[in-house]
């Protein structure tokens, strides 16, 4: 009778471990491409936890890398969100990878930066530029232009983020390409541009090098403006953004539920949280310009460059831009990797 007692106790609590372990996993929600150092998503996913107590472990996936594994594992999806370049996130949507989902403050989205079923939808911006540790620079000038990155005085100091893989380094191509005379028809310009930088031996890593920058191993970065001033503001560097004069790119930065996601309900409060009062603060306390405009104080606007400054980017017809993605990706790799 006591061994069968001490059995039954046992399983007793063996229940309650798996019970406790999968309402543990059920306060879970995988999200794809949210690294700690980019965005300063750090912050946000500790305030989702905070507010929603689910908890959204950090994933070091680039754009490119997290659409791949949504369609290597469409039968049997792990993630439950993902946050994607909008050209990934128009690609993932051709692929069926995502679903439908309208948050709560959908209405606040400007139409333009939303599919309008709901498929994907714009959290934040950012404007591509150069990301520059003066130190690092050991005296040198700011480059202030695509052209001077091209001089040999900065051999070995440039980096930018792989073309064929990450977003941003597509958004550089896409910038560097309009800003010296092509089209999202005619790479020819970007193609010619790589190819002789090449001389100067950049650092081409796939996955942001935010800490390298500040490290000084990366003098100069072409990346967005919110990680230049999180780097100058929050960490203290001396670190300039610098908007070329031949022009830029503003692009959206968006989010989605994956089509199927195993624990949905959890992603749809991510989602909410994302783009909630809180949320957009967040991300424009990180010098994001965040969808919903209201949320960014003027405090926080007086430390980007002037307007006249942000008069040189431009948008871009971004469905296109996802159309030509491809094309450019393997004629990249090809010609001038």
């Amino acid at each position: 009778m006591r061994m069968r007692l001490q059995h039954l106790s046992r399983a007793a609590l063996l229940a309650l471990g798996l019970a406790a372990s999968s309402l543990a996993l059920a306060q879970n929600a995988i999200c794809y491409n949210c690294p700690t150092e980019w965005a300063d998503w750090g912050s946000q996913l500790k305030a989702i936890k905070a507010k929603t107590g689910i908890t959204v472990p950090p994933d070091n996936k680039n754009s490119g890398q997290s659409l791949a594994q949504l369609v290597a594992e469409k039968a049997s999806p792990v993630a439950d969100v993902t946050y994607l370049g909008v050209t990934f996130a128009i690609q993932a949507q051709k692929e069926g990878v995502v679903s439908a989902y309208k948050p709560a403050a959908w209405n606040d989205i400007p139409d333009g930066l939303k599919d309008p079923q709901g498929q994907w939808f714009t959290i934040h911006s950012g404007t591509l530029g150069f990301m520059v540790n003066v130190d690092a620079l050991k005296g040198k000038p700011v480059p202030q232009s695509w052209a001077d990155l091209l001089k040999p005085d900065y051999k070995g100091l440039i980096g930018y983020l792989d073309p064929a893989s990450a977003f941003v380094g597509y958004v550089g191509a896409v910038a560097i390409n309009q800003a010296r005379g092509g089209t999202l028809d005619n790479f020819g310009p970007a193609i010619d541009y790589f190819k002789a930088l090449q001389k100067n031996e950049p650092i081409v890593p796939k996955q942001t090098s935010y800490a390298r920058v500040l490290s000084g191993e990366i003098a100069i970065l072409l990346d967005y403006d919110f990680n230049a001033y999180r780097a100058k503001y929050k960490d203290q560097a001396n670190v300039q953004f610098v908007i070329p004069t031949e022009g830029t790119l503003v692009v959206p930065y968006v989010m989605s539920l994956v089509a199927k996601a195993p624990h949905a309900d959890n992603g749809r409060k991510v989602l909410d949280f994302v783009l909630s009062d809180e949320g957009q603060a967040l991300w424009a306390n990180a010098y994001l310009r965040p969808v919903r405009a209201g949320a960014m104080s003027k405090e926080v606007q007086a430390r980007f460059l002037p307007a006249s400054e942000y008069a040189r980017a431009k948008t871009i017809d971004y469905a296109k831009m996802a159309t030509v993605q491809k094309g450019f990706s393997e004629r990249y790799l090809k010609e001038a990797q």
